[in-house]
């Protein structure tokens, strides 16, 4: 069985013990088991012939600027065609635009497969995928009937334009301008870290873009636009600047764009740019765990398969052993594998409930997973992608010197995963979001709703596992105990601030003790070789 083929079983026995995932079956009997896992396997099998293949290339030749436009790597263009093709562009794409209407939690359980292959090609996907969702949702009749299905086919492709040179997480400090002229909207300014801001891989590209609409300080000025780079066939007052020259993700180029006088769109309401981008937004911080995962999983199979095979040390009177005897490897490895797996469980979690927070028919419900999705996507985005930097860099640990050298894939997937933290809101920006919208402004309501399920759930497994429900339990109890504090010091917001990553931290410490709790129920045997 290859290492795709394995990481794509370990995903379906996961998801069978997703307590959500019954009742997102039950509200799409589309997605019977038989189903699904040949969806999985078909995605495993496509990532292994098609996507990884062009990792290595996509690192090693990067892309380049010829006659003012981005040239991709060789097998790029082909690759992206057969992924909208095949159908993986649109899984949860609604079928009235060309997609396959399936719950996000199909697509989630694919992406760490294809994120493995060649992350750096699916930022482009990753983008155009958001997007769709984004103008299904917001846009006008026209213009979603005219972009989603060329965006599901892969015909066109679609950036999010949010950062400036003075304006990266200080959305409100935005420049660029939209002016209503001659009843049209013209957008002029520059963008940066616009990945796939040009390429040579679709015809046409458009860019969701925020600019400021009127003279309101800080983000109650900024209405979202889609700005297509050609119209009826002509360049639409969109150039290229540069592109970044990067530590890693060299295949996917980081763009800084111009734009002066181009023809724009308004998506959804004036002034309310920055509510309707979170669409695209919340989607994409999803996906950034699922590159973490697909990652970490690639960096975790390296690993134990080195270790498993690479001898050193023993009786010297006796043949050399395998490292993984050693107990300082095996401990190496127990973490490695440990964190991955609490991962995916957390991330399988967490699409289930973004499924049934638009699913159930009772409001109630939906509101209350509404709130649980709020409080757990910080958390998911930030140490999902933390772990693939993580796992990568313990792997080569493993692996010792052999792991620095290009002979194997871990240098480069620690390059690449690094800015993972980065884009999609810093670390930081994640948890004064957490600690400041989803404890302080919501008081606590998608915290009350992780405390309930958690405490289920783990109380359900202390029969079988009481040791181990009882150190979960006690890790609940104390995080609950600090959030507590954390509420109490809204009156003194420095205080809290600084304790605002720490604080982050040990929710997900939470999370995971929940989340290792559910391995055990997933595979017993080999969680106890943990």
């Amino acid at each position: 069985m290859s290492a795709f083929a394995r990481q794509a079983a370990r995903t379906t026995q996961l998801l069978q013990v997703t307590p959500g995932w019954k009742r997102v079956q039950a509200l799409h009997p589309d997605c019977d088991d038989e189903t699904i896992e040949a969806i999985i396997d078909e995605a495993a099998a496509f990532a292994e012939r098609v996507l990884e293949p062009l990792n290595t290339i996509g690192d090693r030749q990067g892309c380049d600027v010829t006659d003012g436009r981005v040239r991709t790597p060789k097998g790029f263009a082909d690759a992206y065609r057969q992924y909208a093709q095949a159908g993986w562009l649109g899984m949860d794409v609604p079928e009235t635009f060309g997609g396959q209407g399936l719950p996000i939690t199909v697509q989630a359980v694919c992406a760490p497969l294809f994120e493995r292959g060649c992350v750096a090609l699916m930022m482009a996907a990753g983008s155009s995928r958001a997007a769709s969702h984004l103008l299904a949702k917001a846009a006008d009749g026209a213009v979603a009937a005219e972009w989603v299905p060329k965006l599901t086919a892969g015909d066109w492709a679609a950036t999010i334009c949010i950062s400036e040179p003075e304006a990266g997480s200080d959305v409100g400090r935005l420049r660029t301008r939209a002016e209503f002229i001659d009843g049209r909207w013209r957008i002029s300014g520059q963008k940066i870290w616009i990945s796939f801001g040009d390429h040579d891989m679709t015809a046409r590209i458009g860019h969701c873009l925020l600019a400021r609409t009127d003279d309101v300080p800080g983000t109650r000025g900024l209405s979202l636009f889609l700005v297509p780079n050609l119209i009826d066939g002509q360049p639409n007052g969109v150039s290229l600047d540069r592109i970044e020259d990067k530590m890693g993700l060299h295949g996917s180029p980081t763009c800084a764009l111009r734009f002066e006088g181009a023809r724009a769109v308004m998506i959804g309401e004036q002034g309310r740019g920055l509510p309707e981008l979170f669409t695209m937004i919340e989607l994409m911080r999803l996906l950034t765990a699922c590159q973490g995962l697909g990652i970490a999983s690639a960096s975790a199979d390296i690993a134990e398969g080195y270790a498993a095979e690479r001898r050193q040390g023993g009786p010297p009177e006796r043949p050399p052993v395998p490292i993984a005897d050693h107990p300082d490897v095996r401990r190496q490895l127990h973490d490695i594998r440990s964190r991955t797996e609490v991962l995916r469980a957390a991330v399988l979690e967490l699409a289930t409930v973004m499924d049934l927070a638009r699913l159930e028919a009772d409001e109630d419900l939906r509101r209350e997973l509404g709130d649980l999705a709020g409080w757990m996507l910080p958390l998911i985005k930030n140490f999902g992608a933390g772990a693939g930097f993580d796992v990568a860099n313990a792997a080569i640990q493993v692996l010792g010197g052999a792991g620095y050298t290009r002979d194997w894939p871990l240098e480069q997937y620690l390059r690449d995963s690094r800015v993972m933290t980065i884009y999609e809101g810093t670390t930081g920006m994640q948890a004064l979001d957490f600690l400041t919208r989803r404890l302080w402004r919501e008081e606590g309501r998608g915290l009350r709703v992780f405390q309930k399920r958690a405490r289920q759930e783990i109380e359900a497994q202390a029969v079988r596992h009481p040791d181990e429900a009882a150190d979960a339990l006690r890790i609940l109890d104390d995080f609950v105990d600090l959030s507590t504090r954390m509420m109490a010091l809204q009156a003194d917001p420095d205080t809290a601030l600084y304790q605002a990553n720490d604080y982050m931290s040990a929710a997900w410490g939470a999370v995971s003790a929940w989340m290792a709790l559910r391995l055990q129920l997933a595979s017993p045997q080999e969680t106890a070789r943990f």
